[in-house]
């Protein structure tokens, strides 16, 4: 109704006031309000161009400007994030939220914009040349919301090759390559360091979930991580003892520990889930979805996971199994104590779709794919 929509925009102007302390000028709030409000319009096409025809009409000088202040202007993004982290601590904060880290990509054409490659692009489903971000987002039973970016920069862009692009696309000289794990744990870290949003869980893809470094860095942090990982990933059902460095009965002596060579082989992930006892299968509704609520059967055990050929610390594999004759059974590990129950793993398996609904409405809705700047700048102004 008319009321709705009124009642909206001064939502949406009490909403941006939140953030005009963090601009030194008033043109600056004023742009912020206008790109904000091109994002949120109903156009085909949410860029600088169309944005000013159909809101400020025809304007050369307006569509500079606004390209300025999108693609150049010297605002830091680091305070805003902040402020919208602070905002959802308040908001949607509670003890035991979930901050869920996955990567997007952004299909481009050519090769100028900041940190385009050809590499895997989960937007369509293949290998394509295409941006690729890394976002963490926040869930909670009061709601989701994205905390947090960063730009993933092919290893290549840190060749000579590229030097040339590097310096036309702003990219600071201290960016040092990271991949998209570590991004993923530098904002998780920050998040932690802050100490203004609680939080307890880590929820990952396989992607994520593959990589040692990533869940021991969570693990390190005090939090607990339910991270998919790959069906050949292989675990101890239990620790197996380790020999020290020392003499061996052949050859040089040995330098680092080993596991000892009559303990029991590990086993990968898809032959652990055959031992599962059938009675130790609980069927449980993940959530509610829309055509109805989304079933599965879980059951899970203690495993000791493999770290440099090493056991590494005790945690617990999670299987999830959906109903039907053609079940499909998904993998994973989680440092959570002792105590923690099947129940509460469920709860967290059935909260990485806000992440799913996340993307999907920023880029269905709210432009978050529909950009044409090329700079770093640009890009860091845009997601944020």
């Amino acid at each position: 109704t008319p009321r709705d929509i009124a009642t909206s925009a001064e939502e949406l102007l009490a909403f941006q006031a939140h953030f005009d302390s963090l601009f030194a000028r008033q043109e600056q709030r004023d742009w912020f309000r206008f790109y904000m409000c091109g994002q949120l319009s109903n156009l085909d096409r949410k860029t600088v161009e169309p944005m000013v025809l159909a809101l400020l009409g025809v304007n050369e000088s307006a569509i500079r400007t606004a390209q300025h202040f999108l693609g150049q202007a010297l605002w830091e993004t680091e305070p805003f994030l902040e402020h919208a982290q602070d905002l959802v601590a308040e908001w949607l904060g509670e003890p035991d939220g979930v901050v869920i880290v996955d990567g997007s990509g952004f299909p481009k054409q050519g090769t100028h914009s900041v940190g385009v490659g050809r590499q895997y692009c989960g937007h369509v489903g293949k290998v394509a040349n295409c941006q690729e971000g890394v976002f963490i987002l926040y869930s909670s039973r009061r709601g989701y919301a994205f905390l947090d970016k960063r730009l993933y920069i092919l290893e290549d862009w840190f060749t000579a090759d590229y030097c040339d692009r590097w310096k036309a696309c702003g990219i600071p000289e201290t960016l040092s390559f990271h991949t998209e794990p570590e991004l993923g744990l530098e904002m998780i870290t920050a998040l932690v360091e802050r100490a203004v949003l609680p939080f307890r869980w880590v929820t990952c893809d396989a992607r994520y979930g593959e990589i040692p470094a990533f869940l021991d860095g969570i693990a390190a942090l005090g939090k607990w991580y339910f991270a998919e990982v790959a069906v050949d990933t292989r675990v101890w059902r239990r620790t197996p003892p380790v020999e020290p460095p020392g003499r061996s009965l052949l050859g040089r002596p040995r330098t680092h520990p080993r596991v000892k060579r009559t303990a029991p082989r590990p086993y990968e992930m898809r032959e652990l889930v055959t031992q599962v006892p059938a009675a130790q299968w609980h069927r449980y509704i993940i959530k509610e979805g829309s055509r109805g609520p989304l079933a599965a059967e879980f059951a899970c055990m203690r495993v000791t996971p493999i770290r440099d050929e090493l056991p590494g610390q005790r945690c617990w594999a999670i299987f999830r199994r959906t109903l039907g004759p053609q079940s499909e059974v998904k993998f994973f590990l989680s440092n959570a104590p002792t105590t923690c129950t099947l129940q509460e793993f469920v709860r967290v398996s059935g909260l990485r779709w806000p992440i799913e609904t996340g993307l999907e409405e920023g880029k269905g809705e709210v432009g978050m794919d529909q950009y044409e700047t090329r700079s770093w700048l640009g890009w860091q102004h845009h997601m944020t």
